[in-house]
């Protein structure tokens, strides 16, 4: 009998969860995958493996392409990638399984992603943001501690979510991280931040009367460790209120971060292995940035720009 297709979710899950995906990982594949499962079922009336042929699939890709949002907006290149990328896992186990043939795994292509230059803010605008901040209270104090960090270690937002307060070493001022993959690594932590941080956690955490069996770094008001939403919105709001003109995420002081170090000229391989990415191509889109910057300067102060000013005039 050819198994269903939603009866096998039940069985890749688990075999992602057994190599030691990360929950999340292994959530956000799972939510891809039903809604694919159930497109094919509500399109076609497909709910075996068997009955999945590559029309089946290139007609699920058009359907991404012209999908669009509760806003009317269509999805981003890297958004649509994502959800192949989880049916295309999927399929690949289907496949070893000998419930799919291997043409299913060549009917899906990755979409083209745009090579845009990343969204920064200066050190200037940002220096501006964060004294902003009004941290006469725990929780003012609480969410200045947390975007300082965000910006001196170009942490992801999920990694400053885990953090536990033994996870920060004052006395040599670095954080121990847990990212993608559940790797571990070791962060550096700048003066500024270290400094947010070791208040944060000797006067400020105690007053936001953390649950007994609480051992989240940063905590709403709850007591508990603050969820990702609230971290989203707690920055928002203070984009707005320094009159930033695009909604401020959490992964723009990241990008910020690095901007700044690659622009200080700082050695790749090391701010590769400082924000946990597999290689140095990640970085590419901030070696333009730098490039740019450069020949901006370039035009400016190089005297043979100057002489042909003057030609022109």
């Amino acid at each position: 009998m050819d198994i269903t297709l939603t009866r096998f979710l039940e069985q890749h899950t688990d075999r992602l969860t057994a190599l030691n995906f990360s929950p999340a990982t292994v959530r956000t594949g799972r939510y891809n995958v039903l809604a694919f499962i159930a497109w094919m079922e509500e399109r076609y009336g497909v709910r075996t493996a068997a009955a999945l042929t590559p029309a089946h699939l290139r007609a699920w890709q058009v359907a991404l392409s012209q999908h669009r949002t509760t806003r009317g907006m269509p999805l981003k290149p890297r958004s649509i990638n994502k959800k192949i990328e989880c049916v295309r896992v999927f399929l690949s186990d289907l496949h070893q399984a000998g419930h799919a043939g291997e043409s299913l795994l060549r009917a899906l292509e990755y979409v083209k992603v745009p090579e845009l230059l990343p969204r920064a803010l200066t050190h200037r605008q940002m220096r501006e943001l964060l004294d902003g901040i009004d941290t006469t209270s725990p929780a003012g104090h609480r969410d200045r501690t947390m975007l300082e960090l965000l910006y001196s270690s170009g942490l992801r937002a999920a990694e400053l979510l885990s953090l536990e307060p033994a996870d920060a070493d004052s006395a040599v001022g670095t954080v121990r991280v847990t990212g993608k993959g559940r790797k571990e690594r070791v962060v550096p932590v700048g003066a500024t931040a270290r400094r947010f941080l070791e208040s944060y956690i000797r006067a400020t955490r105690p007053l936001l009367e953390p649950g007994p069996d609480e051992k989240a770094l940063f905590i709403d008001r709850n007591g508990s460790r603050m969820p990702y939403h609230t971290l989203r919105r707690i920055i928002g709001v203070i984009g707005q209120k320094a009159g930033l003109k695009e909604p401020l995420t959490p992964h723009v002081f990241r990008r910020s971060c690095t901007s700044e170090l690659v622009r200080g000229n700082a050695n790749l391989y090391h701010v590769s292995r400082m924000l946990g990415h597999e290689s140095l191509d990640t970085l590419r889109h901030y070696v333009k940035l730098n490039i740019n910057d450069i020949r901006e300067t370039h035009h400016a102060t190089h005297p043979r720009e100057r002489d042909e000013e003057e030609r022109e005039e």
